[in-house]
């Protein structure tokens, strides 16, 4: 399957040469030349890796990095930087970053390190694709198969109830506030009823814990809402 990678750069001639290069690799490559249209290409398509500037109008490469971090710690984001400073390395890891090139770069430099996060992703989804199965109490969580039981009674949910659901059970034990679940399971720049997470919260404890002795759904007064159950654990489907 052809890999897809995003391009978010705001200089227009090292971006046609960067798509250039990467399409004669064989990858399948899209630009954009400022940080919110890449949080909106984001949150529309699915990519294999995203090489980000740092310095890009209406909103750096630094925020645009971090707003993703919220909702996907998986893409490998390679930063390209024309600062070679070890704070802004420094500062791009620690927002989450996989890698860093600094301009002006060697392209054979940075399609190596493309290749290498690439692999490193694949990697990683293989060692995951065999540890899927969530489980907090009686309450189990299929993340490939999308599939959800509690005492081994199949429950039928939407997507959206679902990415909500398993968002808050790879956050467990934690408090999360209406704005990080909103960010992440409704996106950067969802318009709508501010109350929605509250009203697909409603509908999660009528499927999960209508019915049953102890509920695993929390309301945090004030705060916000958790999933805990008296004990919770990851289990390998191998």
């Amino acid at each position: 399957m052809t890999k897809k990678i995003l391009i978010v750069e705001d200089e227009k001639k090292i971006a046609r040469i960067l798509s250039l290069e990467l399409e004669h690799e064989g990858y399948e490559v899209e630009a954009v030349e400022n940080g919110k249209e890449a949080l909106k290409r984001v949150k529309e398509g699915e990519w294999n890796l995203i090489l980000l500037d740092v310095m890009l109008p209406e909103m750096s490469g630094f925020e645009v990095l971090r707003r993703v971090r919220l909702e996907d710690e998986k893409t490998p984001i390679i930063l390209v930087t024309a600062r070679n400073s070890v704070y802004d390395k420094v500062n791009g890891l620690d927002h989450g970053a996989n890698d860093y090139i600094t301009k002006p770069f060697e392209m054979e430099e940075l399609l190596a390190r493309v290749r290498s996060a690439l692999r490193v992703s694949e990697l990683k989804m293989k060692l995951n694709s065999t540890n899927s199965l969530k489980i907090i109490d009686d309450l189990e969580v299929d993340d490939v198969a999308r599939s959800v039981f509690r005492a081994n009674l199949p429950i039928e949910l939407t997507r959206r109830e679902f990415d909500l659901l398993v968002f808050m059970m790879d956050h467990s034990n934690q408090v999360l506030s209406r704005d990080q679940l909103l960010n992440a399971v409704w996106g950067f720049d969802y318009v709508g009823e501010t109350n929605v997470v509250d009203v697909y919260m409603g509908y999660l404890r009528k499927k999960i814990d209508h019915g049953f002795s102890h509920p695993l759904i929390h309301t945090v007064r004030g705060v916000g809402f958790m999933i805990k159950g008296k004990k919770n654990e990851y289990q390998s489907k191998a």
